[in-house]
């Protein structure tokens, strides 16, 4: 991990777009601007998290119900009876 000091209103550059601003720094908490192409998503890290959850156990659940549907084409009429 590379940490940096910044001052407010001083920025850091990711590759060639993105731009990580200290808009203000009020006490304990640290207020930031982000510079990015609308096609990178930017997510706090806690809801980053929830969405992956919510990815995982929407593909586990889509990958048990095509395997149902698959095991069903592929089972011989003679097995189905």
């Amino acid at each position: 991990m590379l940490v940096l000091t910044r001052k407010h209103n001083q920025s850091i550059i990711i590759g060639n777009n993105i731009e990580i601003m200290i808009v203000e720094i009020r006490g304990d908490q640290v207020k930031i601007g982000i510079k990015a192409p609308k096609n990178v998503s930017i997510y706090r890290s806690e809801i980053y998290e929830e969405i992956m959850n919510e990815n995982k156990l929407a593909t586990e659940q889509a990958g048990i119900d095509k395997l149902g549907a698959i095991t069903k084409l592929i089972t011989p009429e003679d097995e189905k009876k």
